[in-house]
């Protein structure tokens, strides 16, 4: 019977990826994990979903597109990760800036406001879309 994915078992794996040099793909993490073959996005989304519980417990985890996850063995390396993070982070608020300013008529053919204008209604009125 496949080990059930937990923040337990998760934990446990990156304890043996100490080191960007260790680090391990998600798909890997879910096969060491599982002891099966990811077959499942659901299984990936579960992993991802626990590091960052792991992560806002305080548990150093790294990761980065390349190199996969695994526990911060210097403070470089947790560094490259807090700055990756805030990267993405910045991307997505500039992301959202944008579409704050798309016009609610263009989304939901109203008389032109801006959702900034009336952010509640508006979003009120998408949601019901």
């Amino acid at each position: 019977m496949p080990t059930q994915i937990t923040p337990e078992t998760v934990l446990a794996e990156l304890e043996r990826h100490r080191g960007q040099s260790k680090g391990i793909h998600v798909k890997d993490l879910v096969m060491h994990i599982t002891g099966e073959l990811v077959t499942s996005d659901a299984l990936e989304r579960t992993v991802r979903k626990l590091v960052n519980e792991l992560r806002m417990e305080g548990n150093p985890i790294c990761a980065h597109p390349t190199h996969g996850y695994y526990l911060a063995e210097t403070h470089a390396e947790l560094e490259q990760t807090c700055n990756f993070l805030r990267s993405r982070a910045l991307s997505s608020l500039k992301a959202y800036s944008r579409l704050r300013r798309i016009t609610a008529d263009k989304l939901l053919g109203l008389k032109s406001r801006t959702l900034d204008e009336t952010p509640d209604q508006t979003v009120e009125a998408f949601d019901e879309q």
